[in-house]
């Protein structure tokens, strides 16, 4: 008597469901492939939060170290939300960038409608899910930012030096909603470093854009309406505005050690925007989160920064 035909694989997946270890293969390649579109990397600007705090001496209590964490997660949720719908939204222009062209939504890698779904649902979380925090400012705050990303990606992206504003203010936004989860003061001198230092960082990221395409070539509207001159200079009045009024805050901290911690503090600060003033001349700050976690010098004066602010706060 003739035997029956060998099942198919799929007859096979049929009968005993997905493999083990979970999902079927097909779901979780996609899964991974949204993470990626999530862009984790640039979580890391959401660190911010943990800057007022900082600055106010705060994170020595541990229900101010849980609520920045909740803070940071609300933020990343936010953040990605945005990511996805942008990558939407300029899909056809990611297309036509050397790098950008590889992210998930522009590649077809993700499908168009699990990106704006996942999109939708995380921009409504994270408002949503900071209520039970009992904090209507700091929901208002994770509101706004979401609202100023979505209208940036929509309008505000194409209408220069409103591009620059409205991604610096989503930056402040952020070191605002820390100190105001955590119910520290926000003093004048730290908005007005922490407004700078964004300001910064956004017109390096263009200046960098600028200088590996220039205008005839930008992928970005906006790029073909300013000149790395005009870029450079707004990065020089940025940084001189910051290293003045740093040094006006670190020298008006009080008598003794904590005045000496944060006098030296200086040092490595002006380091800092020195070096990060460097890297974009070079042309390597279109990514500042690279810069970030790549450039080592950057890294070291960085670090002695946080040391000496750290001593000047804390001990």
């Amino acid at each position: 008597m003739p035997s029956s035909p060998a099942p198919s694989v799929t007859e096979r997946t049929r009968a005993t469901g997905p493999a083990a270890g979970g999902a079927p293969p097909e779901d979780r390649a996609t899964a991974l492939t949204l993470m990626g579109a999530c862009r984790p990397r640039q979580w890391l600007k959401n660190l911010l939060v943990l800057a007022a705090p900082a600055a106010a001496g705060a994170l020595t209590r541990p229900e101010a170290l849980l609520t920045c964490a909740a803070v940071f997660a609300l933020f990343c949720v936010a953040a990605s939300g945005t990511y996805l719908l942008n990558d939407v939204h300029d899909a056809h222009r990611d297309r036509a960038h050397p790098r950008k062209r590889h992210r998930p939504v522009a590649s077809g890698a993700l499908p168009v409608p699990v990106a704006v779904t996942t999109g939708v649902l995380f921009c409504a979380a994270a408002p949503l899910a900071s209520l039970p925090l009992g904090n209507l400012p700091l929901s208002a705050l994770i509101a706004g930012y979401v609202l100023l990303t979505l209208v940036y990606t929509r309008h505000l992206r194409d209408v220069v030096v409103c591009d620059l504003v409205a991604v610096a203010a989503c930056h402040v936004l952020r070191a605002v909603a820390g100190g105001v989860a955590v119910g520290v003061p926000l003093t004048s001198w730290f908005v007005i470093v922490v407004s700078l230092a964004a300001l910064l960082v956004v017109v390096g990221k263009r200046e960098a854009e600028l200088r590996a395409r220039g205008s005839a070539d930008a992928v970005r509207p906006t790029l073909r309406g300013y000149t790395t001159a005009y870029l450079a200079q707004t990065r020089t009045m940025a940084s001189g505005a910051m290293i003045v009024t740093y040094c006006l805050w670190a020298l008006e901290q009080g008598e003794g050690p904590r005045t000496l911690f944060h006098a030296v503090s200086i040092v490595p600060f002006i380091m800092f925007v020195l070096r990060y003033n460097l890297l974009v001349d070079r042309g390597v700050g279109e990514e500042p989160e690279d810069i970030a976690l790549r450039d080592r010098p950057l890294q070291l004066v960085l670090g002695a920064l946080v040391v000496l602010v750290g001593l000047g706060i804390y001990l």
